[in-house]
């Protein structure tokens, strides 16, 4: 059977332009922060030294940025939503932290081919719809013989869960494959393997902690962007069906026994090096 079709450039904006609509929603730069030590681990597996040039890439409020920038690389953070480049500005005044943000699309990044020593994302260049053109602008803002690094969750990990309860409330463009796929090996070679040898592919979890389960849905329906803007869609019985089924998905992956939530959310670390 013929293999649906991606969306054309008129499509993939349109798509793009509602992602945007719902990073802007909530206050992603409170959920964002939590995910730190995935960037510092990142940066460290990317081996990341002082001097180097380093892009943050769909950098959010700045988390991959900053953690170059305390080893004293010369890093940039570019991301399309204003208001998360804004808040990545205040941590990095706040942090004493030599940080440009610049405002831009993962897919049509505004720099010339072969700018940055590394170009590294945390959770963040796997969201853009078009996966062939972000990926190819990864590989063409880095240097041959530069660093390419990304964390992506899994599929079967806590937060490809929680993407599947979204997707049975707001189903994602059938011809838009999951960002997800990211966190796969296989995807990521036949996105890049033209152009990056991968030289470690890592599993690895980031813990998340929460009050309750209950705790872990109200967080993401108050702060999580587009978990917030779907809710604002719903009717007050759909939006509560909604709350428990989000307060389900940390149950599947819960250690602790008091209540409270630790729960493995997997990700894939991958660090290649430009050809």
């Amino acid at each position: 059977m013929q293999q649906p079709q991606a969306p054309g450039t008129a499509g993939f904006a349109a798509i793009k332009e509602r992602q945007r609509l719902g990073w802007e929603s909530g206050d992603y730069a409170r959920v964002g922060v939590t995910l730190q030590i995935m960037a510092e681990r990142l940066v460290e597996a990317a081996g990341v030294r002082a001097g180097q040039s380093v892009l943050d890439v769909a950098c959010g409020q700045g988390n991959v940025a900053m953690a170059g920038a305390r080893r004293f690389a010369e890093s940039t953070g570019v991301d399309y939503v204003p208001g998360l480049l804004a808040q990545g500005r205040q941590r990095a005044a706040a942090e004493y932290l030599d940080v440009t943000f610049t405002e831009g699309d993962a897919e049509q990044l505004p720099f010339p081919d072969a700018s940055f020593d590394a170009t590294l994302s945390t959770v963040g260049v796997m969201f853009a719809p078009d996966q062939e053109r972000a990926a190819a602008e990864l590989a063409r803002v880095t240097r041959p013989g530069g660093t390419i690094g990304l964390a992506s969750w899994t599929p079967d990990g806590l937060v490809g869960v929680l993407f599947r309860t979204i997707g049975t409330y707001a189903p994602p463009p059938p011809q838009v494959r999951s960002p997800m796929l990211w966190g796969t090996p296989e995807r990521l070679r036949e996105l890049l393997g033209d152009e990056v040898e991968w030289v470690a592919l890592k599993t690895r979890t980031y813990e998340f902690c929460y009050r309750s389960p209950e705790h872990f849905a109200d967080w993401f329906l108050a702060h999580y962007g587009p978990i917030t803007r779907l809710a604002g869609t719903l009717d007050e019985a759909t939006r509560a069906s909604f709350a428990a089924d989000l307060a389900e998905v940390p149950k599947k992956f819960n250690r602790a026994d008091d209540g409270t939530v630790l729960g493995a959310g997997e990700y894939l670390e991958a660090v290649g090096i430009r050809r």
